[in-house]
């Protein structure tokens, strides 16, 4: 009796394991096509007024993102990302260079947020057609189209005493987007991210044309990629 017993325990356990061991293997072969981003990290805005840029004297500020991928084909995705980013003016402007904004009313400091939203097609450099066969390492990157607003107070001058004035923008810009990626389990990702923000507009901080190009946002981030359970009807 109690060799029928232990010999009834060993097949059911057999069973069971045999049918969680199929289950899972089957639950793996359904590749995780969504993905969820979350990234944080140090970012500036090339503005008139921001500062000297071949010296690197400028000011850097916190940005945050959050984006959906999906999946479309092993080597093809489609990234929707949104977030915000800070806006600082800084350097030190010579005397020549404040007399000239002076002339141009233009701003002298603009301080503020820009919040973004855009979609871009991205391109993986080692394709994979299931997220357990991806490789240890990859690059990616793409550039698509997206909307920015930005809100700044802005003064015209550096006088301490000086009311800023709130300053609102709504522009299109041109996102370009590459970045190397780790994988730190079955089911995420550890990638290091930049950013650069092509906007059509050169009136972010309330200086035109004093800089040769318009103004741009740029971003560096550490991000974490988190692959979505699909779901199944």
């Amino acid at each position: 009796m109690h060799r029928l017993l232990s010999v009834s325990f060993f097949l059911i356990s057999l069973f069971v394991t045999s049918n969680l061991t199929a289950q899972n293997f089957y639950k793996e072969k359904i590749s995780r096509d969504q993905i969820l981003t979350i990234g944080f990290g140090p970012s500036f805005a090339y503005i008139d007024n921001g500062g000297q840029y071949r010296s690197f004297n400028f000011e850097f500020r916190p940005s945050f993102s959050a984006a959906y991928t999906k999946r479309l084909t092993p080597t093809f995705d489609l990234r929707a990302t949104t977030g915000i980013q800070g806006i600082s003016s800084g350097g030190n402007p010579s005397s020549n260079v404040k007399e000239f904004w002076t002339a141009n009313n233009s701003s002298f400091t603009a301080k503020g947020n820009a919040i973004y939203f855009d979609v871009m097609p991205s391109v993986n450099l080692m394709p994979f057609s299931n997220h357990m066969n991806r490789s240890f390492a990859n690059l990616y990157g793409g550039f698509g189209f997206g909307f920015m607003y930005t809100s700044t107070k802005q003064t015209k001058s550096f006088d301490e005493n000086e009311v800023p004035e709130k300053s609102n923008l709504a522009t299109a810009y041109l996102p370009f987007r590459a970045g190397l990626s780790f994988q730190l389990g079955a089911y995420s990702d550890i990638a290091a991210e930049g950013t650069l923000m092509l906007t059509f507009t050169d009136n972010m901080d309330g200086n035109v044309g004093f800089n040769r190009f318009g103004d741009h946002l740029g971003q560096v981030q550490i991000v974490y990629r988190r692959y979505l359970y699909p779901r199944i009807d």
